[in-house]
């Protein structure tokens, strides 16, 4: 089943991971050791940085669009819910919630 490749605007705010919420600034073509590349040029505020993805790697490393609304208002439903009790180790339960992450 083929999934259609992610594409972002410039003004499009993403999520990148280990750094948040920046916003595409610019789509640059760039030569890089003989290779045309094409780039999001990433602008993340709170950090005060600058980060280049090459389009076609976007995906793979993680980059996403913001959450719709509906989404967050189901993650929200789900967290104020009843805990389940585990009885497995705290290791264990923490490998879990970061796959799930």
């Amino acid at each position: 089943m083929a999934t259609k490749a992610l594409s972002f605007d410039v003004g499009d705010y993403v999520v990148y991971p280990k750094h948040g919420v920046g916003r595409v600034i610019e789509l640059q073509s760039t030569d890089i050791a003989g290779m045309q590349l094409e780039l999001y040029v990433l602008r993340f505020e709170k950090e005060k940085m600058t980060l280049r993805v090459p389009t076609n790697k976007a995906e793979s490393v993680g980059m996403r669009k913001l959450s719709s609304d509906k989404t967050m208002q189901e993650a929200l439903t789900t967290l104020k819910g009843k805990p389940r009790i585990k009885r497995t180790m705290w290791s264990r339960r923490a490998q879990e919630y970061e796959a799930k992450i």
